[in-house]
């Protein structure tokens, strides 16, 4: 015996559709359909009928073995063996971040696939795996970002017993497993959700068109849609977290905001379970009330991103200062990132054209999570470069340094740790040919402030552009690909060894820098970072000495008393 139920108030009849026959469901209060079927076990596909039309998938489809639009598969998620008991994330304050897209990770792009890779990403010493979104979208590959069936992990990527053995296989190796979820937005193939209840809103808008109804009438079945897919992640796949994606286009005025009603169920969970659990928001707000707790007028959750952090980084590194880099380019800058990662702290933004941010006072830095590049950062390039493409490798070597001896918890993106040369492209997957007009033109637009020629943007809905941004193994083994593998290697393994270098309070933190002369000094209680970013060797002052060199970039350094003198693009990491 199963029970069918959806949440399905627009329309006035809903059958349940298995192989030729169609079965009435009953309606109850508050527009939730159910039907108790005998005789039906996990593996029988169905679907669903509104007012005899469709078929459509379940909403809640826990599988959609022929994609988005075909019918829905039944999972027994109790029947798989899970060999994780006792596995405890590490606290987050000690995370170290590998954010991957399981599409282009390796050659058969599969969760099964992965697992092969772990090895390497357990002697790189990352703590936290990241994957880019998995819920089922349209299409065969795709960054994963326009899903829409919402609890069902992508097919292409392989079966949900796949993803399991993922997870499982991480947590066996000590690592932990985040999962990069959507609650801002829907696909807009294979989106059915409207045909079932109001779960869009026409009071705001986003960049991708109605809003989720968070906080209009009938809200709060949305807001359980959206929070059990959360916990779903979290209590049948084993995640150890989730990273929220654009917070900043969820839009609730509600007096408990759905972020915070989320941060208060995933701590309720944890504490059932006894897991720690993890919520790390993507915001572009500058705003401290994402992470401060709710009795101080925050939402709760754990950490956010900061883009702050990044353009200070990208713009001094490569001399780029258009589109949003225009807010960014000075020494000054970058040393104000690195003490309390907003730059924009209520100040006038030039690309903005107005006010914007908020100091972050009194926030540890465990609570901002940073990175030199990420898939936005580099995926929403024309031509989709890396760092690798826009630097030389001691200008490389500068940028790992500052995020792996940053305040902060620092993320890496797949590549990044040997400067892979494939570029990481957006890419869509879209048969209907309106939608991949709409998809093109609409990239050529996103990136006029950057002044890059629309001529020159790769065709995102062209597989070939899937298949460039593959990751290519075999660079490992050459140079200068081992040898930066190896610096972000020893970095890790310093970060790690020295307590110093853990986020912190943030008052602690004190950043000397020259803005003619190129020179930046980080210092973190007895540890010190001197970087200088000039075309000609510097001398970079140092507090009281003497000092033990922990690592350098360049074996061209002279360390005194009172100063290092560096090599151009060089970096030096000291202890006193």
């Amino acid at each position: 015996m199963h029970t069918f139920k959806v949440w399905a108030p627009i329309p006035s009849k809903v059958e349940v559709q298995l192989g030729n026959q169609k079965l009435p469901m009953t309606t109850g209060p508050g527009g939730w359909w159910e039907a108790s079927v005998p005789s039906v076990a996990p593996g029988a596909d169905y679907a669903l009928l509104l007012d005899g039309k469709g078929p459509f998938p379940d909403p809640r489809s826990p599988w959609q073995p022929a994609g988005v639009h075909g019918p829905s598969r039944l999972v027994d998620h109790s029947a798989f063996s899970w060999t994780d008991a006792g596995f405890q994330a590490p606290q987050f304050s000690s995370a170290i971040i590998y954010e991957l897209h399981t599409g282009t990770f390796t050659p058969e792009g599969t969760f099964v696939a992965a697992i092969e890779k772990l090895n390497h990403l357990l002697e790189l010493g990352v703590t936290h795996i990241e994957l880019m979104p998995v819920a089922a979208f349209s299409g065969h590959h795709g960054w994963g970002y326009d899903g829409v069936s919402m609890f069902a992990p992508h097919d292409a990527y392989g079966e949900p017993s796949d993803l399991k053995r993922l997870v499982v296989a991480c947590h066996s190796r000590g690592l932990a497993v985040l999962l990069d979820v959507v609650y801002n937005h829907l696909g807009p193939s294979g989106n059915y959700l409207a045909q079932y209840g109001p779960y869009f809103t026409s009071r705001y808008s986003t960049p991708w068109g109605s809003a989720v109804n968070y906080d209009d009438a009938d809200s709060d079945e949305v807001r359980r849609f959206f929070c059990d897919n959360a916990l779903m992640w979290l209590r049948e796949y084993h995640f150890d977290g989730l990273r929220l994606d654009a917070i900043h286009a969820i839009f609730d005025n509600s007096a408990q905001p759905f972020l915070e009603q989320l941060a208060v169920e995933v701590k309720q969970l944890g504490d059932r379970l006894s897991r720690r659990l993890a919520l790390i928001a993507e915001s572009d707000l500058n705003a401290p009330r994402v992470v401060l707790a709710p009795d101080h007028g925050g939402y709760g959750l754990d950490a956010q991103w900061s883009d702050d952090f990044h353009h200070a980084n990208h713009a001094i590194l490569t001399g780029e200062t258009n589109g949003y880099y225009a807010d960014f380019g000075s020494l000054a800058h970058l040393a104000k990132a690195l003490r309390q990662a907003f730059v924009r702290d209520g100040g006038y933004s030039i690309h903005r054209r107005c006010r914007f941010g908020r100091p972050p006072v009194g926030v540890p830095g465990d609570r901002f999570v940073v990175c030199l590049q990420n898939h936005d950062q580099i995926g929403n390039r024309a031509q989709g470069e890396r760092s690798s493409q826009l630097m030389n490798l001691g200008r490389l070597k500068i940028g790992a340094a500052l995020v792996l001896t940053s305040p902060f918890v620092p993320l890496l993106f797949q590549g990044e740790e040997w400067g892979a040369r494939t570029p990481f492209l957006y890419f869509a997957d879209h048969p209907v040919p309106d939608l991949a007009k709409a998809v093109r033109e609409g990239r050529r637009c996103e990136f006029a402030a950057f002044r890059w020629k629309p001529e020159d943007i790769p065709d995102p809905c062209s597989s070939e552009s899937f298949k460039r941004s593959k990751l290519e193994w075999s660079e490992l083994l050459l140079e200068p690909h081992a040898e930066l593998l190896e610096w972000h290697r020893q970095l890790i393994r310093l970060r790690r060894a020295e307590p110093e270098l853990r986020p912190g309070a943030l008052e602690s933190v004190n950043v000397r820098f020259d803005e003619q002369a190129r020179w930046l000094v980080l210092e973190r209680g007895h540890i010190s970072a001197a970087c200088n970013f000039g075309s000609e060797p510097q001398a970079a002052p140092l507090s009281s000495g003497p000092y033990q060199s922990l690592l350098a970039s360049n074996p061209s350094v002279a360390i005194g008393l009172s100063a290092a003198t560096l090599a151009p693009d060089s970096v030096i990491i000291l202890k006193n």
